[in-house]
């Protein structure tokens, strides 16, 4: 796997595909790999996918473990890996912490953006009492370890429907949440409890916008989606039924398809992969850079 050193981080990721490029950002305590099904469906069609383990997950360590990542410190090492990999353009998502991170982003490098996908999040920074549980939580992970956390959280990710009928994406998930760094997972939560509110960006957001939300999902509801999609001028929501916080694992293909059609809509054109061109057809990627 490709990795990149940056201070106390040496962070991996994943770059597959050619054409226009599009960067996922997963959310907590998962890794690169929720994006799975994502990129086996975006380089059918065309896309370059860009997946970074973020500090202190998947295999982007913290070397040594530090008490806080912030998100301002996250945006550094994302800021760094597009350099890296020289994409001056791209569309970026985020799922649930993920989403929060895309509009940190957006406050840095909107610039750079051709669009948004803001999955399963929120853009309201945390109550006093959410914010005392995250910071207990990441008091507690380092000595109780990440398998408690992962079976509470478990409890409520997916949809009752979801839980029966995707076995393996269980085991998907649990796997991923279970492999996560209790040091790592804490920093960013302290990191995360400090995050400031977007909601008063949301109108500044110029860029096309993806929202996604499931009906069935408690821990950001329907509503929050509403706000994003009400507040930012230029978003399509897309409510996925049956569907809990993992509306990209839950329904692969009802999240792929909107996706999809987003990117071929808004991707950037340089990469001769115009919207008219068939869904899962692939683009000219001679131009593309590395």
């Amino acid at each position: 796997m490709p990795s990149i050193a940056l201070p106390g981080v040496t962070l991996g990721y994943a770059d597959d595909g050619d054409g226009p490029p599009v960067v996922l950002l997963h959310g907590h305590p998962f890794d690169r790999t929720m994006w799975r099904p994502q990129i086996q469906r975006l380089v059918r069609a065309g896309y370059r996918v860009v997946t970074p383990d973020l500090r202190g997950y998947g295999a982007s360590l913290l070397t040594p473990p530090v008490p806080v990542t912030t998100f301002e410190r996250h945006v550094l090492d994302l800021t760094a890996l597009l350099d890296h990999l020289g994409l001056d353009r791209f569309v970026l998502g985020g799922l649930s912490m993920g989403g929060q991170l895309a509009l940190e982003c957006y406050r840095h490098l909107g610039d750079r953006l051709d669009g948004l996908v803001l999955a399963a999040t929120s853009a309201r920074a945390d109550s006093p009492e959410v914010r005392a549980q995250r910071l207990a939580l990441a008091d507690a992970l380092p000595q109780d370890g990440i398998d408690g956390h992962a079976a509470a959280l478990g409890a409520r990710l997916l949809a009752e429907d979801s839980a029966r009928a995707l076995p393996s994406t269980v085991k998907h998930v649990w796997r991923m949440m279970c492999q996560t760094s209790p040091e790592g997972a804490a920093a960013a939560l302290r990191g995360r409890a400090q995050r400031d509110d977007h909601v008063d960006l949301l109108g500044r957001i110029t860029v096309p916008t993806l929202v996604v939300v499931g009906t069935d999902d408690v821990l950001t509801p329907v509503a929050e989606a509403e706000l994003l999609a009400e507040r930012i001028p230029a978003a399509t929501l897309a409510v996925l039924d049956g569907v809990g916080h993992l509306p990209n694992l839950e329904n692969e293909v009802g999240f792929d398809d909107r996706l999809v059609a987003f990117l071929r809509e808004h991707a950037h054109s340089q990469y001769h992969c115009g919207r008219n061109q068939p869904t899962d057809t692939p683009c000219d990627t001679r131009h593309r850079s590395r």
